[in-house]
Parts: structure tokens; sequence; C-alpha cells
């Protein structure tokens, strides 16, 4: 079987990653929209859409659209941490999508379209945690609603079907409800713990 290559960024969608990077899972919506924006990010190796977070395995499009099988439309982000923060990611996250629906996007209704962070580490966890946070007031500022973004860990991901890979690449004006949000997201907020040893009286 040959290994799929993606059509923009000329690396496999599956398989080995090059030694360092890290893997960030996003759903925000129509996946097709949210992958075109991880794609155009400089530091991210390849990307592709999937299911992740139901309670089946190997879902078709068709059982996820019924809103049973429980699973969110995500797109897998392999990343060179040294070239794009995650941090970074989640700007670009929260920036393209409106973080406040429920389990909509606009026009887009059911649990496949809820905004969600799945995490791959603790560290992930802590930082998304803290993005979340340092964004509220920004939303809460422009008349929007609390967020209602889940982060939770990642469990399985299953890789969509062939038609949903890289589709705005291969539809070039094919449907997208993606883009700017006109927020601007704070990053830099995770400060590093450093241990200090309290003065001695």
């Amino acid at each position: 079987m040959s290994v799929k290559t993606h059509p923009v960024l000329h690396h496999p969608l599956e398989g080995p990653a090059p030694e360092g990077s890290a893997i960030a899972y996003f759903g925000m919506g129509c996946f097709w929209g949210a992958e075109r924006l991880f794609w155009q990010t400089p530091g991210v190796w390849t990307t592709s859409v999937g299911y992740m977070g139901g309670g089946t395995d190997n879902p078709s499009y068709e059982a996820v659209c019924t809103g049973l099988t429980g699973h969110a439309e995500v797109v897998r982000v392999v990343y060179d941490p040294e070239a794009v923060s995650y941090e970074q990611l989640l700007k670009v996250f929260f920036e393209n999508h409106d973080p406040t629906q429920g389990m909509r996007q606009g026009n887009d209704i059911g649990t496949q379209y809820r905004s969600v962070i799945f995490t791959t580490a603790p560290e992930q966890r802590e930082t998304a945690e803290e993005v979340k946070r340092a964004f509220a007031p920004v939303v809460s500022r422009a008349g929007l609603g609390a967020i209602t973004t889940s982060i939770v860990p990642a469990g399985a991901y299953w890789l969509a079907e062939d038609y949903h890979q890289q589709y705005l690449h291969h539809n070039p004006n094919g449907y997208c409800n993606h883009g700017p949000n006109g927020l601007s997201c704070p990053v830099g907020v995770v400060k590093a713990q450093v241990d200090v040893e309290p003065p001695r009286r």
C-alpha cells in the first residue's frame, strides 16, 4: 500500500515524523477549513483530518454525522516545536473560530462540530488551560459568552476518508467557515516555574 503524502507540505500524512516532532489535535468545527489554517502555519510538518473523542472504533463520516458516535472532527498537526510553539498553535485555534458556541460552529450543528482541544501530554493540557484562561477576558470584552472549548486527553485518532484530506487544496472554492474572528489571543502566558529558596531569618 502506498504512503499517503500531503499534497501541500509533501510529507506523509501518517508514519514516522522527524525526531523531536510533536503532535497536537484540534476540533473547531468542519475540519476542511481548520486543516488549511494549520498547514499554512510555518513550523507545521504535516496535517491530516480525522475523528476523535467518540465511543466507537473506526467510524465513518456518515456515522459521525448522526451524532451517535460522539466523535469530533479534528485536525492532527505534526509540528517542529523548535519552529512553532504549542502556544502559537493555540493562538491559531482560538483566533479562527468561535469558541463560545457549544455543540456547533455557525450553521454546522452537532457534537462533531464542538470546540475541543485533545492533549497528548500534561504539559499540553497546562498550556491549553492557561491560554484559554488568558483568552476569556478578550472574549468577554467582545460581548460573547463563556468559552465552551473542552480540553481533554487525546484518545484514538481515526483517519478520515481520503476525500476529506486536504479538501480545500483539492477544492479551492469548497465550503469553509473558518477565518479570523477579530479577537487577539494572548501568547507567552505560560511562565516557567522557578523554585526560589525563601530568605533565611
